[in-house]
């Protein structure tokens, strides 16, 4: 199905959930909660506070229904309920932004070569990142926030964001390599 054609069943969606329609709420909520959760998921990383936090979204979502006419309006809004939710749990849980001041990462070497890696592997050392770190990445990489953007949504500056991001990277590939080393040598 195309964009459009896709747009077009979830503004119907959106018109029937406006009418308080129990199947309409569930088909919307079925075309949203896997991306969601992946989201939820990789910012928290815990899989019942993600299935909490996606609940709980969806519940805010439909109870805000008469605020939505178009499907990008509707993706956007939802998108961005999880991520905020997702990043005030990863706050409560006092799991605080690692301070750019308090870590020490490799400088990138001057010609990285490039390796591809099993996404299995990417994963696990994506979760094994300090939550702040994750959270930067998961933003810039996979929810194409820019950096403006993730300094807003976390109360920190470009600047910060952009160091972080970098710092995450360098971590990232550090964790990735040691496990990959790791495996070929068992």
């Amino acid at each position: 199905m195309d964009t459009v054609e896709e747009n077009k069943k979830i503004e119907l969606l959106l018109a029937r959930c406006r009418k308080k329609e129990n199947s309409a709420f569930k088909e919307l909520y079925g075309q949203y909660a896997k991306a969601m959760f992946n989201i939820c998921l990789r910012i928290v990383n815990n899989k019942d506070e993600a299935e909490d936090i996606l609940q709980e979204s969806f519940v805010k979502a439909f109870n805000d229904m008469s605020r939505f006419n178009s499907a990008p309006e509707f993706s956007a809004w939802i998108k961005r309920v999880v991520v905020n939710h997702s990043l005030d749990v990863v706050r409560k849980q006092k799991n605080n932004f690692i301070s750019i001041d308090d870590t020490d990462v490799a400088a990138p070497e001057e010609a990285q070569e490039e390796i591809s890696y099993n996404i299995k592997t990417v994963s696990e050392c994506l979760r094994e990142l300090p939550d702040g770190y994750r959270a930067i990445l998961t933003l810039f990489l996979f929810e194409n926030y820019s950096h403006k953007e993730i300094g807003a949504t976390l109360n920190i500056s470009e600047g910060t964001s952009k160091s972080q991001y970098n710092r995450a990277r360098l971590k990232l590939a550090a964790l990735i390599q040691q496990k990959t080393f790791t495996y070929e040598q068992s």
